[in-house]
């Protein structure tokens, strides 16, 4: 499983820049960032290269944030090949908190990033053949 910081900023213009100068400043690395707006705030989804540092800046410089553990699913570049994941979590009764679709540097390869409260589906997709990454 992964680290990902989720965190509060305004809705505002230069938020995302603020934000993100905290981390450059702090000498972190994005591998992944989601951004979704509300009216007032948005939330910021992070995996970066030391989620504990990023963590703490992000805390010092204001932000309400916190950690959470999400699974990064390998996709493979066929078509098809997130249907195939979702059918299996359907079929296993999964229940998706949320989704969203990042890339591996490494095998340059589509990742499914999803976060669940079912504490067996890691291990059962796992069991189903699948190749989970523990970094980016």
């Amino acid at each position: 499983m992964l680290n990902q910081i989720s965190l509060f900023t305004e809705n505002k213009q230069g938020a995302l820049r603020k934000m993100t100068h905290v981390l450059a400043q702090a000498n972190i690395n994005l591998y992944t960032m989601l951004a979704n707006d509300s009216a007032e705030f948005g939330i910021i989804r992070l995996i970066v290269t030391n989620p504990e540092k990023a963590l703490q800046v992000l805390k010092d410089a204001g932000y309400q944030c916190r950690m959470d553990k999400v699974l990064a699913i390998e996709m493979g570049d066929t078509p098809g090949s997130l249907d195939n994941i979702l059918e299996n979590l359907e079929d296993a009764n999964v229940a998706i908190d949320y989704l969203y679709i990042s890339y591996n540097r490494k095998a340059s390869t589509p990742v499914a990033v999803l976060k669940t409260s079912e504490p067996e589906t890691e291990t059962f997709l796992r069991g189903k053949g699948y190749e989970l990454l523990d970094s980016f």
